[in-house]
């Protein structure tokens, strides 16, 4: 790195020494579990100063999944495995196929595990990633990046655009580079970390904090949810099954039993079973009502 690359880098708020935790190595365990509680709790009003640009952001992904776009989630190190798990919960939360909502990460598959140094560095790969999965016009890329100026990411982000991509940067300093490079630039700032550079401490909650609304406002949007249940999950394991089961009464007032047959003859699809109750339909009515209906229970019940 140039030296006056890295002194740009320590210039940044997440690189800074944090004055509230200059004796963390003499702090008792208490102490210090006390302070890192407290720096924790300035992450979500950091993010709520940030609320707007990410409305702006949801809005673009909602466009994209309504003509059959993707989320895709790109960074390196800790910015990048955020990206991965949030793409990961998609299929079991809101029944999404797992092509729909994808995780990047510089280094590959590799780097979830395991530290692939110099990764983060190289911005000829962050493009060729996008390439490898066909990004295209339609598609939502979402640059994930700490410190804001990770080479991947940029590369990443300018190939998205190059494509027809619309993209979204998500960075925990102001002024941050990546801001310059995506449509939406949505900036947390996370100010220094409890323990100095650390960005997976405030900086990693933040990321978290804002995938959790990306993804999850994107999929209420397009009809994933019904009052604030998960119809559309996937019951793949006995908790998932006694999770929808609980999820088809609570929306439809019917007992359990009547939940358990309504989810038996609907395949095991909670929405549809929810359909099913609350139109008194059959399990096809109901499919087809949800297909006329973009998948939105409010509305296929009141057909």
């Amino acid at each position: 790195m140039k030296e006056t690359e890295a002194m740009q880098l320590g210039q940044l708020s997440t690189e800074t020494a944090n004055p509230r935790t200059s004796d963390l190595d003499v702090m008792s365990t208490r102490d210090l579990l006390g302070v890192m509680n407290e720096e924790d709790q300035s992450v979500p009003r950091a993010v709520e100063a940030a609320l707007d640009r990410i409305a702006e952001a949801v809005d673009l992904i909602v466009a994209a999944r309504r003509d059959g776009g993707r989320l895709v989630y790109v960074g390196a190190g800790t910015s990048g495995r955020l990206g991965v798990l949030d793409a990961a919960e998609c299929p079991p939360t809101f029944g999404t196929d797992p092509g729909e909502v994808l995780g990047v990460i510089a280094g590959g598959s590799g780097a979830i595990l395991a530290a692939v140094e110099g990764a983060e560095d190289d911005q000829d790969a962050g493009r060729a990633d996008l390439d490898r999965l066909g990004i295209a016009a339609g598609d939502v890329v979402v640059g994930l990046a700490a410190s804001g100026r990770t080479p991947y990411v940029v590369g990443a982000l300018d190939r998205a655009r190059e494509l027809g991509a619309r993209t979204v940067s998500v960075a925990c300093n102001t002024g941050a580079v990546i801001s310059d490079h995506a449509e939406v630039a949505i900036e947390v700032d996370t100010g220094p970390e409890v323990l100095t550079g650390s960005t997976r401490l405030k900086a990693g909650t933040a990321q978290k904090l804002v995938c959790n609304m990306l993804s999850t406002a994107a999929m209420v949007r397009t009809g994933k949810v019904y009052r604030n249940l998960m119809v559309d999950l996937n019951p793949s394991n006995d908790k998932l099954v006694d999770r929808a089961r609980r999820i088809v009464a609570e929306a439809t007032g019917a007992d359990l039993d009547a939940a358990t047959a309504a989810l038996e003859a609907s395949g095991g699809h909670a929405k549809t079973a929810v359909v099913m109750l609350l139109a008194d339909c059959t399990a096809e009515e109901a499919v087809a009502r949800l297909e006329k209906a973009a998948g939105d229970v409010r509305t296929a019940v009141a057909r």
